[in-house]
């Protein structure tokens, strides 16, 4: 299930904890088996569990906490909008509209071409950035107006 090059890339963080801890890698190993997948399936959250010595229920329970995890087939980028209380302040709210009216799709939905999934997302720790996305959980994108999100449309096209 997991390539050879994804328990290379495990190994390297379980390596960061003590031997006895190889499970405190969950989070950075899921993050891995779902670079390789494009999402982590029941079989690839067990794979994990697995090589770590851990139960799968507890990979489950972290995979099912952390809205980076991806349970379900994604399109090719992942937007996902901050809607907690500073940014919905600050125009979150207003932005995953525009952004589901644009993409004709809600949010938990992949556009036709399947390019695009949109998510609402908790807190991402840039409340002074606010409205607050970020694209496949790597690029952040702040003070999102709708000149910006125009823009960033054009950019995943």
């Amino acid at each position: 299930m997991l390539t050879s090059e994804s328990l290379k890339r495990i190994d390297r963080e379980i390596a960061k904890y003590p031997v006895d801890q190889k499970q405190s890698a969950v989070m950075a190993a899921l993050a891995i088996a779902q670079e390789q997948q494009g999402w982590l399936s029941s079989e690839a959250i067990e794979a994990v569990a697995n090589y770590l010595g851990m139960a799968p229920v507890a990979a489950y329970e972290v995979a099912t906490f952390y809205n980076m995890y991806d349970l379900k087939p994604v399109g090719k980028y992942k937007v996902s909008v901050c809607t907690n209380l500073p940014c919905m302040l600050s125009g979150g709210v207003d932005a995953g509209e525009y952004l589901q009216k644009k993409l004709g799709i809600g949010y938990n939905e992949t556009t036709a071409d399947g390019l695009v999934t949109l998510k609402e997302s908790e807190c991402m720790g840039a409340c002074g950035d606010a409205p607050v996305m970020i694209v496949n959980n790597r690029r952040m994108c702040s003070w999102m107006n709708p000149e910006q999100i125009d823009k960033l449309l054009a950019e995943l096209k």
